[in-house]
């Protein structure tokens, strides 16, 4: 897993393997988010083992999938709840593109800088430009 921190709240990943997520609680993860579909390839493991996986090693699972390209308001209102509550969260989706995505949305919707939201993204990889633009409150 390569694991990418955004602030210090919310790091991102690329899909991860069920016995991988011993790492995030080890790395002090209270909340799993997994922004992918159910089944949306072959090899992923499903919502379920990874749920499974997750209470195993005293974490929360919680599924906000969207296709991509296919982000809405309510996605990100659902993951701005889940910033709210203030525990540590570690969100994937096939690449991380879409779990980043999602957080900048939410941040951005709570009035954050959104220049250092650029840089943090830009700092793991990421391009959120875009999403500044569509997901501005303003």
């Amino acid at each position: 897993m390569n694991r990418k921190q955004l602030d210090e709240q919310v790091s991102v990943s690329e899909q991860f393997s069920c016995d991988q997520m011993a790492l995030l609680a080890d790395a002090g993860v209270e909340v799993v988010v997994c922004n992918r579909p159910e089944g949306e390839t072959e090899d992923q493991p499903s919502h379920a083992e990874m749920r499974a996986a997750a209470a195993e090693h005293g974490l929360e699972f919680v599924a906000i999938p969207f296709p991509p390209g296919q982000m809405t308001a309510a996605h990100c209102r659902e993951f701005a709840e889940l910033l709210a509550q203030g525990k540590k969260l570690h969100a994937f989706c096939r690449t991380g593109n879409r779990a980043c995505n999602v957080w900048a949305a939410a941040r951005v919707q709570a009035d954050a800088d959104k220049q250092a939201l650029l840089a943090s993204a830009r700092d793991a990889g990421f391009d959120i430009s875009g999403v500044l633009v569509a997901f501005d409150p303003e």
